[in-house]
């Protein structure tokens, strides 16, 4: 069993999912410094994926689905704990000389959750094939 989606799906998944990125970035982050530095990971994951996948030789597809699925890991990782997580950065930017200890239950929520993503994108990686 594959799934059919062609390259030019993908390639509309893949900016699906780098606007919902961005917006639910823009949202989770409380400063614009952390709004700054999550801005740039789709940046920085296309100048590192690309040749990555090229140089493996993945398909276009391949790729597309990666990236996609690395975007929607940070938002499924981030967006339940937004406030929390907000909070803390904001404490560190406001007090850079003192380490602020990550929530306890955001931590094991941002653990399990990436977990959970990684998981998922190994099991359906296949099924692309």
């Amino acid at each position: 069993m594959s799934v059919h989606l062609t390259t030019d799906d993908w390639w509309l998944i893949a900016v699906g999912a780098t606007v919902v990125y961005m917006a639910a970035m823009y949202w989770c982050m409380p400063t614009p410094k952390a709004k700054r530095r999550m801005f740039i990971a789709p940046l920085a994951g296309w100048m590192f994926l690309l040749p990555d996948a090229t140089i493996k030789g993945y398909s276009v597809a391949h790729t597309l689905y990666f990236y996609s699925c690395v975007l929607m890991m940070f938002v499924i990782m981030l967006a339940p704990v937004a406030k929390r997580v907000g909070a803390d950065i904001a404490e560190q930017e406001e007090k850079p000389w003192d380490k602020v200890p990550l929530n306890t239950f955001s931590l094991y929520w941002m653990v399990g959750s990436a977990t959970a993503c990684v998981t998922g994108v190994v099991y359906l990686w296949p099924l692309l094939a």
